[in-house]
């Protein structure tokens, strides 16, 4: 006698990384990849326009996604691609003085992502969610300066960290407007 094992009636689930979400990530990978070339040099680490696209990024896209577009992000530029600043790309720029500010946009993009959606869309909190993601990408860019220059965390912190206090300031105010403004269209398309 043979015992039949009952028919799987459940519908097999759905991944929950659409091709919406694979269009956004791929998006904001370009939109960061594109700010990344609005550069002033002014030593060895530049302005750029780059950590307004990581904070949109983690802001609109979550966690996951907005993680997923800075990684895509950084692997095509370690592949060579000219994404980073000055249409720069390939493992040197990582492996260079500025390479761990480069890593942090991923770090970076995941704390905002990670605590945004619990923000309630209200600018006082996200605006120090977004200095708190600066900070992470401060402390890993400044840490991989001082290893591979040698040098002390005071000159760092006036090469790395200072010159651009005030300019992501203003980046941190205008990307969390955007992200206040932006995440219901984003919502949307997730749905």
């Amino acid at each position: 006698m043979q015992i039949s094992q009952p028919e799987n009636t459940t519908k097999p689930k759905k991944s929950r990384f659409g091709i919406r979400s694979m269009a956004l990530c791929a998006l904001f990978a370009a939109v960061t990849a594109v700010l990344s070339q609005i550069a002033i040099p002014i030593g060895p680490v530049p302005i750029s326009l780059a950590t307004l696209a990581v904070f949109l990024s983690g802001g609109l896209l979550g966690a996951r996604d907005g993680t997923i577009s800075q990684l895509i992000y950084v692997l095509l530029g370690i592949v060579g691609v000219p994404v980073f600043a000055g249409f720069s790309g390939g493992l040197s720029r990582i492996a260079g003085p500025t390479g761990g500010y480069i890593i942090g946009y991923i770090f970076m993009a995941l704390v905002i992502g990670l605590i945004v959606p619990h923000c309630g869309n209200k600018l006082r909190y996200i605006i120090p969610v977004f200095v708190l993601g600066l900070l992470i990408c401060y402390a890993f860019g400044t840490v991989w300066y001082i290893v591979l220059t040698h040098t002390g965390i005071g000159a760092a912190m006036m090469t790395c960290v200072v010159p651009f206090l005030p300019g992501d300031a203003v980046k941190i105010v205008l990307s969390a407007v955007l992200t206040v403004k932006l995440s219901r269209g984003i919502r949307k398309i997730y749905q």
